[in-house]
């Protein structure tokens, strides 16, 4: 069913976006997970944050690994430039591809399995290495394609669908993330989409390596009482660091409130947005912090979420490497090959 597509015709009375699509057009063909995968529900959650974010299909590249997750790339944005690598090795493809195409925006998608271990390496040296792009693992905790044995991201003592208990300590992607130098730090729900579409968007936006994990259920094989990773689960044992939304760049709007005071502040389109401060000691410019307030509530049994850490001056791995401000892609070979001349010049610098 992979190869259905979704019907083309639209009713005129759809609303469009600044660019003229509308969100049917940022839809890719039907679904063939679980019905109530949480995946869906991120598929869903891109769908509407490149929609509101007026992104052109065309200028986004999406790349995934093996598993469920990565074949839900198949069901957003059609009309994208798309690559499904081998098992884990999508980091180094999107790398690739991102050194060869700066112009495009880079959205890698992958799961549990395939990042946190085939991958774990690969996912290591895209986030320390500032490779621009928004990364959004797809974690439900368990190998659904293969029926449901624990992923190395199960949580320690968590039961499986047919009561095993899981002995092994988890790899923590977001721990990870925040340790290897990743300027966008997050962590979602599925099913709370409220949430979930701004730290896309914000990711999308980012300058930098973003990354979001996402508490995703496997309705099949890790939504039972001794799961970590079910949907009632999670649901009780959410804690969010702060209401977020996110505006794209224009004239800069303020607003002066205090903590527990609320605020309504009139958008560019005219909407009202209501701003409520919370947690008010929690600073997500403090790489530390956010790795110890994680540790601290997961230690209480807690599932942190919300935008963790963000380096507001972040840069990428073009800026690093000093690469040509024109994508390599659409130079010629004199270009890409200046001669013996040039060669024996950056050979001697590097003496």
């Amino acid at each position: 069913m992979t190869y259905i597509a979704k019907p083309l015709l639209h009713h005129p009375t759809l609303e469009k976006n600044r660019v003229g699509y509308t969100r049917r057009d940022y839809e890719g063909k039907i679904s063939t997970l679980c019905a109530g995968c949480g995946h869906d529900s991120i598929s869903a959650a891109i769908i509407q944050a490149c929609w509101e974010l007026d992104i052109e299909p065309h200028r986004v590249a999406k790349l995934s690994g093996i598993g469920c997750s990565s074949k839900t790339p198949d069901y957003f944005l059609g009309a994208s430039h798309g690559f499904n690598t081998v098992h884990g090795r999508m980091p180094s493809v999107l790398t690739g591809a991102n050194l060869a195409n700066r112009e495009l925006l880079y959205l890698g998608v992958s799961g549990d399995g395939d990042s946190a271990s085939i991958g774990l390496g690969q996912f290591a040296h895209a986030l320390r290495r500032g490779v621009r792009m928004a990364y959004i693992v797809e974690n439900n905790g368990v190998y659904g394609l293969t029926k449901g044995q624990f992923s190395a991201t199960a949580d320690q003592g968590s039961k499986s669908k047919k009561g095993v208990v899981n002995s092994d300590s988890p790899v923590d992607l977001v721990g990870l993330a925040l340790q290897l130098g990743a300027t966008y730090v997050a962590r979602a729900f599925s099913g709370n989409k409220a949430q979930l579409v701004p730290l896309i968007k914000g990711a999308l936006r980012h300058g930098g390596a973003a990354f979001i994990d996402v508490v995703s259920p496997c309705v099949a094989f890790n939504n039972h009482p001794g799961s970590t990773k079910s949907y009632d689960y999670v649901r009780e044992h959410n804690e969010a660091v702060s209401r977020i939304d996110f505006i794209t760049g224009r004239e800069e709007i303020t607003a002066d409130y205090g903590p527990g005071e609320a605020v309504e502040v009139r958008q560019h389109d005219g909407t009202l947005l209501r701003l409520r401060s919370l947690h008010e000691a929690y600073d997500p410019t403090d790489r530390h912090r956010a790795m110890s307030y994680m540790q601290e509530h997961q230690a209480r049994g807690e599932v942190v979420t919300g935008l963790l850490y963000v380096d507001p001056l972040a840069t990428d791995l073009h800026a690093a490497l000093n690469t040509s401000a024109a994508p390599l892609n659409g130079m010629d070979a004199a270009q890409l090959c200046p001669g013996t001349a040039a060669l024996d010049k950056l050979n001697a610098s590097l003496r």
